[in-house]
């Protein structure tokens, strides 16, 4: 009869990670803000991959913000705040090299400066990345990522669609 193991505790991980932003497409936002920054943090709890036999899956909670800066002295800033449930798949195991992807449902708060009130959109994102693995606790990772969001009007005829492009380099332990 085969010996089961048990595992008293999930293993986790948290990362951190700043990167630059550019919003490159856009629909009813009249807004020139395009380029900015950010930066998140993510809790993460393995789902899969336990025996180690098998590539990893994460399911995260992120926490992040973001800033774009004004192209024009007649546009203004626009801040973020976004939070909600990351899925990870990393597509190999026992590497230096592990690259993987994310798929992301978060909610997004968004500000313009000297704009009374705020909006909450919904944000899809797709991330393609690879870990790069020590010998120590800390790994490093890098990134790219596709983002979509959807906000209700704000001083807008219609919904609000942006598109963003992240480049982001990062530190899991």
């Amino acid at each position: 009869m085969a010996q089961q193991t048990f595992i008293s505790k999930v293993p986790k991980q948290y990362s951190f990670e700043f990167g630059y932003r550019n919003l490159f497409a856009q629909s009813n936002f009249v807004n020139q803000s395009t380029h900015g920054y950010g930066m998140l943090f993510d809790y993460a709890w393995q789902l899969s991959g336990l025996d180690g036999k098998k590539s990893p899956v994460y399911l995260s909670v992120p926490l992040g913000y973001t800033v774009l800066m004004p192209d024009n002295p007649e546009s203004k800033s626009v801040h973020m705040l976004n939070y909600g449930w990351t899925v990870r798949h990393d597509l190999s195991h026992g590497h230096k090299w592990t690259p993987f992807v994310a798929y992301g449902l978060l909610l997004n708060n968004m500000r313009i400066t000297d704009t009374e009130g705020s909006l909450f959109g919904h944000q899809t994102q797709f991330d393609l990345g690879v870990n790069m693995n020590t010998s120590g606790r800390l790994k490093y990772y890098a990134k790219i990522e596709y983002s979509y969001t959807s906000y209700p009007r704000f001083n807008e005829s219609e919904r609000i669609r942006l598109h963003y492009a992240d480049l982001r380099i990062g530190v899991r332990f």
